[in-house]
């Protein structure tokens, strides 16, 4: 992926045009169920619907959101939009999306992500995260010979302990099922903390995987199309896996994670937050909505580190923590 699209939504009071919400839609090409087109008749519909009068919720709840939306049956992109707009106007249009200590300073606690590639890339490419200060480590893997991706775990622990740096992996539905459990045994002499997704979403393999894995399976890709409240229990008591990997943009908006973590929690599954490749928009509303929860699991929020072209905004990554620098401000001249 050499682009990155993206979708603005600006909500305001016309008595007080000034001040304006503003919300993301940034669907995933390949991974999110919906189209471009989609998206831009969905965001029409939108923006129709509240020129034409339809009261928008007063309070900032999410879930005040949902019951006034939640009927338009709108795409996981153009909902995150919606509520992060709603409520940034909520909050007097200053990109502040919950009142928590995020933007008063408080740092959120993230993982450094190294993307597949050679031996030697991705070994310099960990040194190079430990050196910037990420004590956790996820590394994307299947993409490669399956030993020559032990190989690179096994150097990397060579190099660092199990307490000096926590390793994450991402298959990303690599594995055959008749394979996984083998795999997961080799990996699991290095002291990993947990993989994503080893299996293709939507395998009848996943339980019994979830059930005897030596390594704590993090579920991603068959979170995406789950809607409702019993779909989700239905599906986690289903598969029991240990954590969840929640990206608001495909997995129904932050009411829908929200109701992720609800879920998880009664069963006593782990969660983190990851985001899917926003601009600092979308990457502030999303480190916002973690900071609501006590939750001292490294987030996947290193994404916007990669953008060559970014809307200039007070976030920040440092020692492996994504931060507000109250000394900066937004600038969002283009979506004036």
């Amino acid at each position: 992926m050499k682009q990155r699209d993206s979708w603005f939504l600006k909500i305001w009071d016309t008595s007080s045009p000034e001040v304006f919400g503003l919300g993301e839609a940034a669907p995933v090409s390949g991974l999110s169920r919906e189209k471009a087109g989609d998206v831009h008749d969905q965001l029409d519909a939108l923006v129709q619907r509240i020129n034409d009068g339809d009261k928008v919720p007063s309070s900032g709840s999410l879930a005040d959101v949902n019951k006034a939306f939640g009927g338009m049956n709108l795409s996981c992109s153009v909902y995150l939009a919606l509520e992060t707009a709603l409520l940034d106007l909520h909050h007097g249009g200053r990109r502040i999306i919950f009142e928590n200590d995020f933007h008063k300073g408080k740092p959120v606690s993230i993982n450094g992500l190294v993307w597949m590639g050679g031996l030697d890339f991705m070994l310099q490419q960990v040194s190079i995260k430990v050196d910037e200060g990420f004590t956790c480590i996820k590394l994307k893997i299947g993409g490669l010979n399956f030993e020559k991706e032990l190989d690179i775990l096994q150097f990397v622990r060579r190099k660092y302990f199990r307490d000096q740096i926590t390793l994450r992996l991402d298959a990303n539905g690599a594995f055959k099922a008749d394979q996984a459990m083998y795999k997961l045994m080799d990996l699991s002499q290095y002291g990993v903390h947990s993989i994503e997704q080893p299996l293709k979403a939507g395998s009848p393999f996943l339980p019994e995987l979830c059930q005897k894995t030596p390594i704590p399976i993090a579920l991603d890709e068959e979170l995406t199309g789950i809607q409702t409240k019993a779909e989700k229990e239905a599906l986690l008591d289903r598969v029991k896996p240990q954590f969840l990997v929640l990206k608001p943009t495909l997995h129904g908006g932050l009411y829908g994670c929200a109701e992720w973590i609800d879920a998880a929690g009664a069963r006593k599954i782990g969660w983190w937050l990851t985001s899917a490749m926003e601009s600092n928009v979308g990457l502030n509303a999303l480190a916002q909505f973690a900071s609501q929860y006590e939750n001292p699991l490294p987030q996947g929020m290193g994404t916007g580190m990669i953008f060559r072209d970014n809307i200039p905004s007070p976030l920040e990554v440092v020692k492996g923590q994504l931060r507000w620098n109250s000394k900066e401000t937004w600038d969002l001249k283009e979506e004036n």
